[in-house]
């Protein structure tokens, strides 16, 4: 009995493992063509090259314009810094996209649906880093990811903390130290043109703090952190969708996400208060919806064992 768990088992990673690579390849190869097309080198994926290839070169990686990831990002940066650009940058959303894949499909092949959200693809245009900071919710040696992009990483990992995790983290940043040690005073000095919206500060982002009412509860937090840290375009809140659960939350997520998603090819928002309002409306208030209605359901419950 113990050796057929252990092969059901071993069947059950290896079909993972399969589906994961398979949307690795696709949806890489889908963003090479994209990045190409549009003549985007690798997208947002250029800064971490750059990083890489100052370093390599002894320059200066902050007197680089509007360079703003933290020094971390260079070291995934390294192994692909001599490929083309729309290579690396296809190849960097590909593998972010298949370990995305493998976390999801530990709890339901149901939770692939995740990849149909408006965010994703919003993502790909850009080769952005979403998917790979989605998986650190489910892949603790994925952490150090965070570093690269803190700004969307940190809710993941204040909220998925691991000590494997941690150590992980810890590891990166004794590399980047000793590599270049006043690397954050040089990073933080540049982040005073940094464009952004907080979604809190922006009409309705307010009620957002409803998600206080059950404060002790994780996605309930990671929804207020979420909402607190400073983002730019509809790829950050990608790692939203590690809120729904069932086929039927993701569904109705994703086609809220979708509203903004059609609208932007008709009308271009004009500041990043307006791409804020619309991530609010259409991303953070239906997680929020999503969280009220679960606990609703879970209040009910006893209700109904009762006979009320």
């Amino acid at each position: 009995m113990r050796r057929v768990m252990v092969q059901l088992g071993a069947y059950v990673v290896r079909l993972r493992l399969l589906v994961s690579a398979g949307i690795a390849v696709a949806s890489g190869a889908f963003c090479w063509f994209l990045l190409a097309h549009f003549h985007q080198g690798a997208g947002d994926f250029n800064w971490a090259l750059w990083l890489a290839r100052d370093l390599l070169s002894h320059s200066d990686p902050y007197a680089r314009p509007t360079q703003y990831y933290p020094l971390p990002a260079a070291l995934f940066g390294l192994p692909l810094c001599w490929l083309p650009g729309a290579v690396a940058g296809g190849i960097f959303y590909g593998a972010g996209s298949g370990v995305m894949a493998f976390g999801l499909t530990r709890e339901s092949y149901w939770r692939l649906l995740v990849f149909l959200a408006y965010p994703y693809w919003a993502g790909m245009l850009a080769a952005q880093w979403s998917p790979l900071l989605f998986a650190c919710a489910f892949l603790p040696w994925l952490l150090p990811t965070v570093l690269a992009k803190p700004q969307i990483g940190l809710p993941v990992a204040l909220t998925h903390l691991t000590r494997r995790g941690v150590i992980a983290c810890v590891l990166v940043l004794a590399c980047s130290f000793a590599i270049r040690p006043r690397w954050p005073l040089e990073w933080v000095a540049g982040l005073g043109t940094y464009d952004h919206f907080i979604p809190l500060l922006v009409w309705p982002g307010p009620l957002l703090l409803l998600a206080l009412l059950r404060w002790r509860d994780r996605e309930h937090q990671f929804l207020l952190l979420m909402a607190a840290m400073p983002q730019r375009w509809f790829y950050d809140q990608l790692v939203l969708w590690i809120i729904p659960k069932s086929r039927r939350e993701i569904l109705a997520t994703v086609l809220c996400s979708w509203i903004p998603g059609v609208w932007r090819w008709y009308y271009t928002p004009h500041s990043f208060t307006q791409v804020g309002r619309w991530a609010v409306c259409f991303f953070y208030l239906p997680m929020l919806a999503v969280l009220l209605w679960r606990e609703s359901r879970r209040r009910s419950l006893p209700a109904r064992f009762m006979g009320f």
